[in-house]
């Protein structure tokens, strides 16, 4: 079992940036990628950007070049610095992981607000 902690979300104005944290306990050796995903109210959840044990990246269109993900192994701690942020980048943000076995593992969410 992986457990997952966000953190970092908040109130920001347009062209402000935020820092999630997403810290993972549990069976950690398992992993095999963490990631960040966001879903609006009636829409379905997209992912946003994800990094591999290998430390390869992957970032959606829509955040491509403004958002960068990152990793701390020595804290089991994922980040997301979001820069140039938009008012429809406001939604929850969830932090995710998927172990050796394809099992996915989420947080509990943290909402990001980018007023205009």
């Amino acid at each position: 079992q992986v457990q997952l902690v966000e953190s970092g979300g908040g109130l920001v104005q347009a062209g402000g940036s935020l820092r999630l944290s997403c810290a993972a306990s549990g069976s950690i050796s398992s992993i095999n990628a963490m990631g960040w995903y966001r879903q609006a109210p009636g829409k379905q959840r997209e992912l946003v950007a994800f990094i591999t044990i290998g430390g390869s990246t992957n970032y959606s269109d829509s955040v491509k070049g403004r958002f960068t993900i990152s990793r701390d192994n020595a804290k089991n701690t994922v980040y997301l610095q979001m820069n140039s942020l938009k008012p429809e980048d406001t939604t929850v943000y969830y932090c995710n992981a998927v172990d050796r076995d394809f099992q996915r593992y989420w947080g509990q969410g943290t909402q990001v607000t980018v007023s205009s």
